[in-house]
């Protein structure tokens, strides 16, 4: 029985959609697959909450995916999702969703371990089976990593996306001097900033479409969202916002 990605056909079959209509017409109709993005911005910004839709949306066209993250444990993350009205339990059950947890409590990090480690994490990327593969985020890496370390790994990110993965790596601005975020920015095929933004009295999360590799619509789109518990992500007029 063929699945809903070999259904799909045409250009469609090369972008992976965030399962939000609006969201995905922002964002050229979707990320390319077989693609490196990059998804920055400050703390409380939405960077994890898209990557999450992203991961619904690769789900949900029959993508299997390996999460890595420093932010959840695993139970954590599925009970987000479920917040979200995203529920990814029964991918998670069946394997095609697998969580990597990287925070480990107590363990001292060194410049030494940090490299070994951003390097076994190219291996386990290498030989994975999972088409998509999201890094949220590399920030806690960048404490301990030298910057060649840093620039080494999205070097080796982008010859996996040669040979057919597709994978998002989120990071903290601030973590990182801006010689370095310029040369992480021209090495990935997408890249989304994540800001917020004043609407009336209340922030919302803004994401701006900086460049995205093939796209046939404009980027530099700017889309505006809240976070509502039981919904999800909630596409709202740029016009009423400030940033």
């Amino acid at each position: 029985m063929a699945n809903i990605s070999d259904l799909m056909g045409g250009e469609d079959r090369r972008i992976i959609s965030t399962g939000n209509t609006e969201l995905d017409k922002k964002i050229a109709d979707g990320l390319p697959l077989e693609s490196l993005t990059l998804i920055e911005g400050e703390n409380d910004t939405g960077k994890s909450v898209l990557t999450q839709q992203i991961i619904w949306g690769a789900m949900k066209q029959g993508m299997s995916v390996d999460l890595f993250t420093t932010e959840n444990t695993s139970k954590s993350f599925i009970k987000q999702m479920e917040s979200m009205s995203l529920d990814i339990s029964d991918y998670f059950a069946w394997g095609y969703f697998k969580i990597f947890p990287l925070h480990v409590v107590g363990f001292e990090w060194k410049k030494e371990e940090m490299a070994g480690i951003l390097a076994r994490l190219i291996k386990h990327i290498q030989k994975s089976k999972s088409q998509v593969i999201i890094v949220d985020s590399l920030t806690l890496f960048t404490e301990y990593a030298e910057t060649d370390h840093i620039l080494t790994f999205f070097t080796n990110c982008k010859s996996l996306v040669d040979s057919g993965k597709t994978i998002l790596v989120t990071l903290h601005t601030y973590a990182f001097e801006e010689d370095t975020l310029v040369r992480i920015r021209s090495i990935c095929d997408a890249h989304l900033n994540m800001k917020k933004a004043l609407v009336g009295s209340k922030y919302v999360m803004v994401m701006e479409v900086i460049k995205v590799r093939g796209a046939h619509k404009t980027t530099g789109n700017v889309v505006s969202f809240e976070v509502h518990p039981g919904y999800g992500m909630k596409v709202i007029p740029m016009s009423f916002a400030k940033v």
